[in-house]
């Protein structure tokens, strides 16, 4: 990861609580403790945040707490051509007039370009996903109501009365953190509130993760592997997940890259 990506995480991440311990900077950014201690040394020195023992903390931190985990603008470009390839399956399996769940997240979001030609009711908590399919295509869009976390650009609510109870869908499309033995996995409390409130509305599961997804661990869990029906990834996966994945009876389909590598 380059150095303004992990700057952009860490300046995210002390948005979150008091103070950012190196050790969770650590793990959000997959580098080393070395690396994290110099990047808060150059950030504090630069006056973007306050160097603390043992971690760091905001300068000015803002009223609206930020959410665990990377920013959507960070997220959106690691992995992009395993991504296109993932959301080409995903919408393979759509048709006009299905009602569908598409959840917030930068592998979802992929979707939309190749949403534009089809007629669906879609109801979405990402703002990029509304807004692009809003502007190029004749799909008919629900919101929830809550709070725009601009940071992963999704809506989320602590409450129940969000709208989400009165839309139901064929199938919902979602990302994770993380995919395990012990199923999926969030960084944040709140997503994964919104995301199990959003699974209970849909008939089917459709989990979109990249193989990358298989290796990173969190200790927060949406739901088992018993809940998903079909996960999409990419040709990286490996087969100590494929069986996984298979023992528990879920839809594997792994997105060939060479026809998103044509077109992206």
């Amino acid at each position: 990861m380059h150095e303004l990506e992990r700057q952009t995480i860490i300046l995210s991440a002390v948005q979150d609580k008091p103070v950012a311990k190196v050790m969770e900077l650590v793990a959000l950014t997959d580098s080393s403790e070395a690396t994290i201690r110099r990047d808060i040394a150059a950030l504090h020195v630069a006056k973007k945040l306050r160097r603390v023992r043992g971690g760091a903390e905001a300068i000015n931190p803002p009223r609206q707490g930020a959410l665990a985990g990377r920013p959507f603008s960070v997220n959106q470009n690691i992995d992009i051509v395993q991504k296109r390839a993932i959301a080409r399956e995903a919408v393979a399996l759509c048709n006009d007039g299905d009602d569908v769940i598409i959840n917030g997240g930068t592998t979802t979001y992929q979707m939309v370009h190749l949403l534009t030609n089809l007629r669906m009711q879609i109801f979405t908590n990402s703002f990029p996903i509304a807004e692009h399919l809003l502007h190029h295509s004749k799909n008919h869009l629900t919101v929830p109501g809550g709070t725009l976390y601009r940071e992963q650009n999704i809506i989320l609510s602590p409450y129940e009365n969000d709208v989400t109870a009165n839309f139901c869908a064929m199938r919902m499309f979602m990302g994770a953190h993380s995919v395990g033995r012990l199923g999926l996995m969030e960084s944040d409390p709140l997503v994964i509130q919104s995301e199990q409130r959003l699974m209970k509305q849909a008939d089917e599961t459709i989990v979109l993760a990249d193989a990358s997804k298989f290796k990173r661990r969190s200790s927060l869990l949406i739901c088992s592997l018993a809940h998903v029906d079909v996960l999409i990834t990419d040709e990286r996966i490996d087969k100590t997940s494929i069986s996984m994945l298979e023992d528990a009876g879920v839809r594997l389909i792994i997105a060939e890259l060479t026809s998103a590598k044509q077109t992206g």
